[in-house]
């Protein structure tokens, strides 16, 4: 019977010490959970305030070649925006950007292509 009773406080108290460190790792993680929680918060709101700039100086024809453009090619996607956004804030925008401004403008932005030809002999 007293080594039953030994066994069970031992058992008990392992219980006991695992369920501090459990406690003890979640004091842990819940700092890191919400800066986490944060950094998406301000992800978030970053990314409202840049839709709704956008939606100010794009025309929804505009709007809709600059979405199907991230959808496709997000890095170009980003830049265009940010270079909208840049002109939109410095004021260099006197009306809205319609569907043939922003393909103007993606020309300008994107590389010129060496024209390759293949000249058999």
């Amino acid at each position: 019977m007293i080594a039953m009773s030994n066994m069970d406080d031992e058992l008990e108290e392992i219980r006991k010490r695992r369920l501090a460190e459990i406690q003890k790792q979640q004091a842990q993680q819940q700092p890191d959970m919400q800066a986490a929680y944060q950094q998406e918060q301000a992800r978030a709101e970053m990314e409202a305030q840049k839709q709704a700039i956008l939606r100010q100086i794009l025309t929804p024809e505009a709007r809709e070649r600059l979405t199907t453009l991230k959808m496709s090619r997000p890095a170009l996607g980003e830049q265009l925006e940010l270079q909208l956004i840049s002109l939109a804030q410095s004021g260099r925008l006197q009306s809205q950007i319609d569907d043939e401004q922003l393909k103007t403008l993606l020309m300008r932005m994107q590389p010129k292509k060496r024209k390759t030809s293949i000249t058999r002999v």
